[in-house]
């Protein structure tokens, strides 16, 4: 039943997914495709406001789809130790990130379309983040120790698995840019939230996403 359901969610996505504008497409296809895109920054206006903007879901077998996730790949190796990337951060408000595997041996960089968190633990981490998009920012956040996360490759192929630790933190926050949510504006909502605080980070020097 569970296979049947994804495969409903998958192909109404599908439908739904909205052809590339046509200033989307100026961004992935400006010049050498082969290059990096910038990377959007808070402390331009309307860079900021992309960032803040909700991401639509993108056809994944669209030729420029594959232009888009080389090029986000290409900007995420541009940067000095940062381990994920979201399309908003490259000015295209669609449902891909890239994610490094630290669950994976070799720690490979890997993308997702159309990703989607369908459940989270209760438990909380609380560890050290923060953004390629804004500048000098870093602080202390929860995020839910395991999730599972659903999402299409390429091909339009599904897949689902569960991911625990830190790779899941580098999940959630890049799932967050897609619905226009910075670690900036997320400190102040957290506030009130209590969380039993448990220590996944300590292994690890990553903070950059």
């Amino acid at each position: 039943m569970k296979e049947i359901s994804f495969l409903l969610v998958f192909f109404i996505g599908l439908i739904n997914a909205q052809n590339l504008t046509s200033d989307e497409l100026s961004i992935i296809n400006q010049g050498d495709i082969n290059t990096a895109l910038p990377i959007y920054q808070t402390t331009d206006s309307n860079q900021h406001k992309t960032l803040l903007s909700l991401s639509a879901e993108i056809n994944p077998t669209d030729p420029n789809t594959a232009i888009l996730v080389k090029r986000m790949k290409e900007s995420l190796l541009s940067t000095d130790g940062g381990v994920g990337i979201a399309a908003p951060q490259v000015g295209v408000n669609r449902k891909i990130i890239w994610v490094q595997r630290f669950d994976k041996e070799g720690n490979p960089l890997e993308y997702f379309i159309n990703p989607v968190i369908v459940w989270r633990s209760d438990l909380q981490n609380l560890g050290p983040e923060g953004d390629l998009s804004i500048p000098e920012f870093r602080d202390q956040f929860y995020r839910s120790k395991v999730i599972q996360l659903e999402y299409v490759d390429l091909k339009g192929q599904k897949y689902s698995e569960i991911v625990e630790g830190f790779t899941a933190v580098i999940f959630q926050h890049e799932t967050d840019h897609l619905f226009g949510i910075l670690i900036s504006d997320k400190k102040e909502k957290e506030k009130n939230d209590a969380y039993k605080k448990v220590d996944a980070y300590q292994n690890s020097d990553y903070n950059k996403r």
